[in-house]
């Protein structure tokens, strides 16, 4: 199990409300930020919203250095490649990259219900082409909503899809997501599959905006 994970884009709201359910989790967090007092400022947040946690802010690639086996990547689609350019030399072998990343529209002045062409298929797919060899890839949180994990009584009550090519990378990442309460992490195949759990999140967003709510995924049939 990891026992600390950076979260790079932690001071966004995706990556805020994860370091705070990890955190509640007994999970040593570094937030992760492009600005070392944004960082720092968002742990002491975190810090105060979850007494018994352990947090710290840093750099993005000062957090990944220093990060035990998993990099969680919230970043938004824009700084995406600039992010991981940055934090690729300080990555070693055998941490792992989990990204949440999805190439919303406005990335380019777009709608958030419209998904971009990516060249590499996927956010997770050009990940794994920015990265390291020796640094796994992993895709998952498409379909949480940052609220949903802001509200930290709340049992999430959904499924997150796992994509990635080596099953141990997976399994990893899966024992830390199920950390968090009522969060079933379903293994979704190999990363390209990425490019379909992606495009989910456009579709939620849809739906959060329509219905004035906070929407996941549960799928059935599973044990």
């Amino acid at each position: 199990m990891a026992e600390h994970v950076a979260i790079l884009g932690g001071t966004g709201a995706l990556g805020y409300g994860l370091a705070l359910r990890l955190g509640g989790a007994g999970v040593q967090v570094t937030i992760g930020s492009r600005e070392e007092g944004r960082a720092r400022a968002a742990a002491e947040r975190a810090a105060a919203t979850v007494p018994h946690g352990r947090f710290d802010g840093a750099l993005n690639e000062h957090a990944a250095a220093g990060a035990g086996t998993i990099v969680v990547l919230t970043v938004p689609f824009a700084s995406h490649a600039a992010t991981l350019r940055a934090i690729a030399p300080a990555l070693r072998e055998g941490q792992i990259v989990l990204d949440a990343t999805v190439p919303l529209a406005p990335a380019v002045g777009g709608r958030p219900t419209h998904l971009l062409g990516v060249w590499h298929g996927s956010a997770a797919q050009q990940t794994r082409a920015l990265v390291p060899a020796h640094a796994g890839v992993v895709s998952a949180l498409h379909t949480i909503s940052a609220a949903d994990l802001e509200e930290l009584d709340r049992d999430l009550g959904q499924d997150t899809l796992v994509c990635g090519d080596v099953r141990a990378e997976k399994a990893t990442v899966m024992e830390l997501l199920g950390l968090l309460p009522g969060l079933r992490a379903i293994d979704a195949g190999r990363l390209e599959t990425s490019r379909i759990t992606e495009s989910l999140t456009p579709l939620l967003i849809g739906l959060n905006i329509r219905n004035r709510t906070h929407t996941g995924i549960r799928i059935t049939g599973l044990d």
